[in-house]
């Protein structure tokens, strides 16, 4: 397997690997179980987490999440938190409830409220809270990372309470086109191949936004729900929403792109950096192409613990 598919932690101390990140092709990465992750998490990449979370607020209509967890959650745990905005927002709406972050990288210092912690932790690795223990476990954007994705869910599922629930939001890297102007051969058709061919060389899918629905349910929830949206390259859309979406979305490859591929190009697929530069010129210039009417879908599965 290629490096970010099976990266292990070294033999360094953990405070120390988790301050001394990888710099590498202009950008830096997480140290802690180095190579397991393949986004930078620079400021670069922080910036375009901001993008990201207001077009997932915009998408769910200024909701933070769909699942019907009460007006009184205890306890949220959120997964790869990034820079923590989701976890910080979440313990902004439900002051008493505890809320942990977790992620490979530490989360900046900033104004968090009081009753969110981050934590450095590896969500692939055996779980150290209690069971039954959570009433969310939120989990956004993790595709490309997990190499178990049936066995991350059973963890879930066990640190769940009963009754408590689960719920993922994934984006597909299946380009598509409303009018059919997207053929096999175009640069964003490609763009696609590229991600699916890192994640099977990696193990780690890119596509688990297609089955984390059947996977989720395998795993033993029930009431399994999942909501599927449309997000458009650009603002070709005649809806008002979507094209607003389409703008933010545009923004969001322009901002993110280079972060997306960078390390799986590099590490895993033998380019170069200029190769990769080149291509992202080529990237760019498609995302442009008022002539093409292009989306990509997003899913957001929630589902239950049973009592």
């Amino acid at each position: 397997m290629a490096e970010f598919a099976n990266g292990g932690a070294s033999g360094r101390t953990v405070a120390t690997t988790i301050t001394r990140y990888r710099y590498e092709n202009g950008r830096t990465y997480h140290a802690y179980r180095d190579g397991e992750y393949w986004a930078p998490n620079d400021a670069q990449q922080n910036n375009h987490e901001a993008i990201v979370h207001h077009l997932c607020i915009l998408t769910l209509n200024d909701r933070l999440y769909l699942a019907p967890i009460g007006s009184n959650p205890k306890r949220i745990l959120d997964l790869g938190t990034g820079t923590g905005i989701w976890a910080t927002d979440i313990a902004d709406k439900f002051p008493d409830a505890q809320v942990i972050g977790t992620d490979l990288s530490p989360v900046g210092p900033g104004m968090q409220p009081d009753n969110v912690t981050f934590e450095i932790d590896d969500c692939c690795s055996e779980w150290v809270y209690p069971d039954h223990h959570f009433d969310l476990v939120h989990i956004r954007g993790l595709f490309g990372s997990i190499a178990d994705w049936p066995q991350l869910y059973k963890e879930a599922f066990r640190h769940l309470r009963p009754g408590g629930y689960i719920e993922q939001v994934e984006w597909s890297v299946h380009n598509r086109s409303s009018d059919g102007t997207l053929s096999h051969n175009t640069v964003l058709a490609r763009w696609s191949q590229h991600a699916i061919r890192t994640g099977t060389m990696t193990g780690k899918t890119f596509e688990i936004a297609e089955n984390m629905a059947g996977l989720i349910r395998e795993a033993g929830f029930v009431d399994v729900v999942e909501k599927r949206f449309k997000w458009p390259i650009g603002p070709w859309s005649s809806d008002i929403k979507l094209k607003e979406i389409g703008r933010w979305n545009l923004l969001n490859w322009e901002e993110g792109m280079e972060g997306w591929v960078m390390a799986g190009y590099t590490r895993v697929l033998g380019w170069s950096y200029q190769q990769v530069q080149d291509w992202l010129q080529e990237v760019r210039a498609a995302l442009r192409d008022r002539r093409q009417h292009l989306y990509h879908e997003v899913r957001l599965v929630y589902a239950r613990k049973p009592q």
